[in-house]
């Protein structure tokens, strides 16, 4: 590293070591006459440039034989040869973005207008505005269609991304995600459940979002064809930087984010406990410590620093970055750090026919003591629950004890309680430890025959070994803890090969043009593979604290794992024919073999796709007003991911050692999941572009879905799968561009993503029930015939006939349904994102407001701590003398219920769940950025003030639902003791020298 950062200021000191040859000068004006404030001007191939003052001039030291460029929002980029012009004056015209270019699937570069489907980009820079440590976040509201979901783990998390609603029923709705039109892995950790657990982050977050140079969405399958199963639920392309030609230019960002909570329960601190209970059901009011909760969160912090080279000439470009993420969360010992490395280079051999590139992308990412969510061994549980009247101080500054049977230190906690323990004790005694290195290592090939034929070939080996550990010191909770200590250990590797070739011809004949491709590909994957060593309160240590493998007990099971392996290989092709730039069409095929499918006779399985476009504007002569007009239609019918060890499964290993029998029959029958979607779409700008609008419309038809069922009795299996079920996604999207001021000293563009999706389970199999898709004591999310997916199910208030809510006759608790009722849906109804930029002069904002509304969250905090008497509803209850109710008690209405009997009854681990089911609509302030663009000599450096997740709007749950106890399907708005949801706001500095 000592040698890296010694190379990077040789070049440092190099640039600044290169003499200027002459002085240029000259005015900036609009088309209009008027000077425009803030221009950049640049000189090509280097970091040297400048920006126009109030009266549009400037002034620029460059070197002989330079080319000045001359971009500003909104207008046409002018590159100008200096020659022996010492003084040049410039005209910039308003320009329009009709003919840009963008990455689709396989890498390939088209025009936007000659799409036939839906398909947003996300600039590189504005993933990097708010400085979230895993860039996916900073998606959220920036694309229709895309949902997303940040999870409770903080720094290191995973993040839950959905393209157009949830397509099956047993396998994922995750999308494909591509670096450079290859594959790549983006495989979760550990996700956290109703009992407890952490997440253990996934591939995504361990990217360095410096490097990003665009993100390029496919919504939808007839979008991502081209990548058969793997593009089934769309597809995410993610282009990286590379080294332009010219003079070596270093880029630095450095920033540093401040992190504290923006929600947290409403708790009361008035009423204690009696008689030494482990609730505060006392209805004696007292003065009791109101600052234990608080002061056991701390402020947390980011630092965000990377530094990047690039430069190059016509034969050779190279990139070269490096970045580091670290990261304090806040809670006590939650520490995060990455170290990413990466280097891309491209050489042109052969009269420049041939070009060699290559990439290398390694990454170390070290986590310590991520935060828990659910029931057991998560500090929020007793820290929220505590008697009030008690000292909390006490457990705190002496979290652990010597137990004189032992005398080994075990936790000091007032109560003995499954639910419980000392937070500080989990904090310093239950430690964890998750480390992630990773290195992505790509080779391309292009020949370029002439200028209509070109071949390119490329390899890719994707690697990422992994290591999680958990310590649980003797003296823990004895629900999940061994007398002796236990030892969670996994240590596993992701293992990705990707390799294709593909021929690529574009032609023009008379009013025709003709774009095939044409290609194959080979893909190996081996997911999960490993040894594993549990730890509970039945597998522990032979001695205490000492976690080694010569240590564990005898009975513990060391288990080899292995979650999925497959290969792949296919063959596609791809036709894009015009006519007069007019009217486009593509046509499309894929055929792909799967060792999953091997010995069911189905290995070989064919996708078409098809799509039109016609460019109004073009065709028709339109009033003035209208700047561009097109229509589009595409169709596809494509695969999703077919499991692993479905076909023929063998026995496993059991948890508690020996061999668990297969019991699955199996499924030699089984043919793929298939999706097919129909897309309509209209793409319309007027007033010389500055007002846009795309509308798409959209069905999706999920069918044949892997559908798990009882097996006949005498079968001698308990299992068995058929394809079945049809799962319909219907829904529109909507973006919406706008520049309401466009004069040369002042520009604001804002722009609105709107988007709703209908999702129906119109059929299963007969003799399929109501299928689950996660639950938490209390509620149950599931679907069924008719339903949806998300469909939540709770326990619900017995009424009579006229609406009021029975009582018991003899307790006067508050009855519940015998079962759960259909109670709503997790998904939201529609959302909206809400993106603004404005610019004057060297001052820039930048902010974002989303909004989500309708569908239901669930938070199973809430309902324990009404259970415990520690919520401040319990308290202004017991103020008013009960709750007020409208109930009968037996033939006598009742208005008002003691406060104690109420919630104890709707509260707790398996309450009633109506009580607890909130609106999930919240509108907030996502992200903001304020920026300052200053020049010293003719370095550029941009000053930044961020902040992120910054205050809501509007919100009706006391939490907040878009933060994911985990990122499965299975538990979306789900709070079950979740760590609280953070703002952060801090600033940053970029400098390019």
């Amino acid at each position: 590293m000592n040698k890296i950062c010694f190379t990077l200021c040789l070049c440092i000191v190099s640039l600044f070591g290169l003499q200027a040859q002459k002085t240029v000068t000259g005015t900036i004006i609009g088309s209009d006459g008027i000077a425009l404030i803030g221009v950049n001007v640049s000189e090509q191939g280097s970091s040297n440039g400048t920006v126009t003052d109030l009266d549009g001039k400037y002034s620029l030291e460059v070197s002989d034989n330079a080319t000045l460029v001359f971009s500003y929002t909104g207008f046409t980029t002018m590159e100008i040869v200096v020659g022996d012009e010492s003084q040049i004056d410039v005209t910039l015209s308003q320009g329009l973005q009709l003919n840009e270019v963008v990455v689709t699937a396989l890498g390939i570069k088209r025009e936007s207008s000659t799409l036939t489907y839906a398909q947003q980009t996300v600039d590189g820079d504005e993933l990097t505005l708010a400085r979230d440590v895993n860039f996916l976040n900073s998606l959220s509201g920036k694309a229709a269609g895309v949902e997303i979901q940040k999870s409770s783990g903080g720094a290191g998390g995973s993040t839950k991304i959905v393209l157009r609603g949830d397509k099956s029923l047993g396998g994922s709705s995750s999308p494909l995600f591509v670096i450079d039109g290859i594959p790549m892995a983006n495989n979760k950790g550990s996700q956290a459940g109703m009992w407890g657990g952490v997440d253990g982050g996934d591939g995504m977050s361990q990217l360095n979002p410096e490097d990003i140079e665009s993100i390029s969405i496919l919504k939808g399958s007839n979008a991502a064809a081209l990548y058969g199963s793997q593009g089934a639920n769309g597809v995410v392309l993610i282009t990286t930087k590379q080294g332009k030609n010219g003079k070596a230019v270093v880029s630095v960002s450095s920033g540093v984010t401040f992190e504290n909570r923006l929600l947290k329960p409403d708790l009361q601190y008035k009423y204690g406990s009696e008689n030494g209970t482990k609730e505060s059901w006392s209805t004696t009011p007292g003065d009791y410590d109101d600052n234990f909760v608080e002061d056991f969160f701390q402020t947390g912090s980011n630092l965000i620093n990377s530094i990047s080279v690039s430069g190059g000439t016509d034969r050779t470009k190279a990139y070269f970055s490096f970045g580091n993420v670290t990261a304090n969360g806040i809670l006590e010992n939650h520490k995060y750090d990455r170290n990413n490395l990466t280097f891309k280079q491209s050489t042109k051999l052969l009269n420049d026919k041939l070009t060699i590139g290559s990439s290398v992308i390694l990454s170390i990412e070290e986590t310590l003591n991520r935060p828990r969510a659910g029931y057991y061994d998560n500090p929020l549980t007793g820290l929220y629950r505590f008697p009030r009247d008690r000292n909390f101080d006490d457990f705190k500054n002496n979290y652990s004890i010597v137990d004189p049977n032992t005398n080994l230190a075990g936790q000091n906690w007032f109560v003995i309680d499954h639910h419980q323990s000392n937070p500080y004790w989990l904090r310093n005694k239950e430690t964890q430890e998750h480390e992630n290195k990773r290195m992505i290592g790509s080779l391309t090939l292009d020949y370029q025959f002439n200028d209509k034929l070109s071949i390119s070939a490329r390899g890719n080996y994707d690697y990422a070994d992994k290591r999680a550990e958990q310590r649980q010191s003797a003296g823990g909770n004895t629900t999940t803890v061994h007398p002796n200590g236990s030892w969670n250990y996994s240590k596993w590797n992701d293992e990705l090969i990707y390799t294709d070739a593909i021929l690529n011809y574009n032609d023009n004949f008379g009013d025709f043009s003709l774009g095939v491709i044409g290609g194959t590909s080979y893909q190996k994957t081996v997911f999960g593979k490993g040894v594993e060593v549990p730890g509970s309160a039945q597998f522990g240590l032979q001695y205490a604290n000492e976690f080694f493998f010569q240590n564990i007990g005898t009975n513990v099971p060391v288990r080899s794992i292995l979650n999925s392996r497959l290969v792949k290989q296919a063959v596609f092709t791809n036709a894009t024919i015009g006519y007069k730039e007019m009217f486009y069409v593509d046509v499309s095929g894929r055929n792909d073999w799967a060792s999953s499918l091997a010995g069911t006779g189905n290995e070989s399985y064919f996708y078409p796709s098809f799509g039109a476009t016609a460019i109004l504007s073009k065709i028709i002569t339109m009033p003035d007003f209208i700047t561009f007009a097109k229509v589009r239609f595409s169709n596809s019918r494509v695969g999703n991911e077919v499991p692993f060890n479905v076909v023929d499964p063998e026995n496993t290993i059991a948890a508690s050692g020996g061999v668990n029998r297969n019991l699955q029959q199996p499924f030699d029958n089984l043919s793929p999941e298939i999706i097919t979607s129909n897309e309509i779409g209209t793409n319309w700008r007027f007033f010389d572009d500055k007002f846009g609008v795309d509308l798409t419309l959209y069905s999706t038809v999920s069918t044949d879905q892997f559908i798990s069922l009882p097996a006949p009795s005498g079968s001698g299996f308990s299992t068995y799968f058929v394809n079945a079920g049809k799962i319909v996604n219907e829904g529109i999207e909507v973006v919406v561009d706008i520049t309401p001021i466009y004069t040369p000293k002042f520009l604001w563009k804002t722009s609105f993503n709107f988007w709703a999706n209908r999702n129906e389970v119109v059929e299963t199999h007969p003799d399929l029930g109501p299928l689950s898709t996660g639950a938490s004591e209390g509620y149950t999310a599931r679907f069924e015939e008719g339903g949806s997916v998300g469909d939540i199910y709770a326990f619900m208030f017995q009424r009579d006939d006229q609406g009021r809510i029975m009582l018991d006759e003899a307790t006067a608790r508050p009855l519940k349904t015998a079962e759960v009722e259909f109670a709503g849906n997790l998904n939201s109804d529609w959302s909206l994102g809400w993106n603004n930029s404005f610019k004057m002069g060297k001052f820039g904002l930048n902010f974002i407001v989303n909004g989500k509304f309708g569908g239901l969250a669930f938070s199973q905090t809430e309902s324990l701590l009404d259970e415990a008497g520690v919520s401040q509803r319990t308290a202004d209850a017991r103020d008013a003398g009960g709750v007020a109710v409208n109930a009968v008690q037996g033939d006598t209405p009742v208005s008002m219920v003691d406060t104690e009997t109420w919630y104890r009854q709707v509260g707790g681990r398996n309450g009633i769940g109506e009580v607890y089911l909130y609106d999930r609509t919240n509108v907030r302030l996502t992200q903001a950025n304020l920026s300052y663009n200053a020049t010293f000599g003719n370095v550029p450096v941009t000053f930044s003030l961020v902040g992120q997740n910054l205050f809501f709007l509007y919100i009706k749950a006391p939490f907040d639902p878009e933060l994911a106890m985990n990122t499965t399907r299975n538990s979306a708005s789900l709070d079950n003791f979740n760590l609280p949801t953070t703002r952060t706001f801090g600033f940053n500095v970029n400098v390019k020298f």
